[in-house]
């Protein structure tokens, strides 16, 4: 993603926030399922399940879902996902590179691990107050079912947004920020921070060229590392999202109420496949990426030299 051989040609911010939205919009619909499986596995336990259904791993949990509420219930939410990315992913992913110069010093030859995570804490934390709204919607419309006697409380993308900002409140697209911001600064700074180190230990030391392979290991390993580290912050930020208005007074009090309640282990539901979808994720976009920087830049002096 960074350190670019002395024969590649920088790309520009435009070219870095268009390409990482595409990337991340592809990646999210190859993977969505398994994102909608980690959400139902995070909530599970958090009321008393009157279908009798219970959800057991991750193909498990992907099976009875399109067994007993359709196919299309592992998409739920995508809309929402889709523009997740777009306002998201672009942000904290292409401005990555740029924000990383501002914050090494004219003396440094390359940036140095302070200024890789200096980038890393600034785009996640500007992207989550951007893009939370998409994130509350995803997840309310990925968590809900018909089949616990109550009518689904949204019917799309669009009627959620508007429910929830006219039946709770404008704010209420903005719950969960602190935990969801507290996810998002470990996610972006592990992520990238690794994603970047691995890459460039791999190419400085000749182990591997700058290519596909490189960056599918780098991103795999990026994804095991995002999610070991991430997972307690985004099951309480799933479960806090999800809670009805008075269920939780506070982040702090849902963390204290899952660890009374559910013990320890709580923390870590759904990580399999929280790690599945996060590795898979970054294999997708972080490929998806590094190709799409390239074409784009050749399309470009191609139309450079054109005129």
């Amino acid at each position: 993603m960074v350190s670019p051989t002395a024969s590649d040609v920088h790309p520009t911010m435009g070219i870095k926030i268009v390409s990482a939205g595409v990337s991340a919009c592809l990646a999210d619909v190859i993977t969505f399922p398994l994102d909608t499986a980690k959400v139902r596995l995070q909530i599970q336990g958090e009321f008393p399940v009157s279908s009798g259904i219970t959800y057991k791993g991750v193909l498990g949990t992907i099976t009875t879902l399109a067994k007993t509420e359709g196919p299309m219930k592992l998409y739920s939410g995508l809309p929402a996902g889709l523009q997740r990315q777009i306002s998201f992913a672009s942000l904290r992913i292409g401005l990555y590179d740029s924000v990383q110069e501002f914050f090494t010093s004219g003396d440094e030859t390359a940036p140095s691990l302070g200024s890789k995570i200096s980038a890393g804490l600034t785009t996640g934390g500007v992207a989550v107050f951007i893009g939370q709204p998409t994130e509350v919607v995803k997840v309310r419309l990925q968590a809900q079912s018909h089949l616990h006697g109550l009518k689904p409380r949204y019917t799309g993308t669009y009627n959620a947004y508007r429910i929830i900002a006219t039946t709770e409140s404008f704010r209420s697209l903005w719950k969960g920020t602190t935990p969801n911001l507290l996810r998002n600064v470990i996610i972006n700074c592990t992520e990238l921070v690794t994603y970047d180190l691995m890459k460039g230990a791999l190419v400085r030391n000749k182990i591997l060229a700058d290519d596909v392979p490189c960056h599918l290991l780098s991103a795999f390993v990026a994804g095991f590392c995002t999610t070991l580290l991430s997972s307690p912050a985004d099951v309480v930020k799933t479960r806090f999202i999800n809670s009805p208005p008075g269920q939780y007074t506070s982040v702090p009090r849902c963390a204290m109420t899952m660890l009374h309640q559910e013990g320890p282990s709580a923390f870590f539901k759904g990580f399999l496949p929280s790690f599945l979808r996060l590795a898979s994720w970054n294999l997708i976009m972080f490929v998806s990426f590094e190709q799409l920087k390239r074409e784009l830049m050749k399309s470009r002096q191609t139309v450079d030299c054109a005129t």
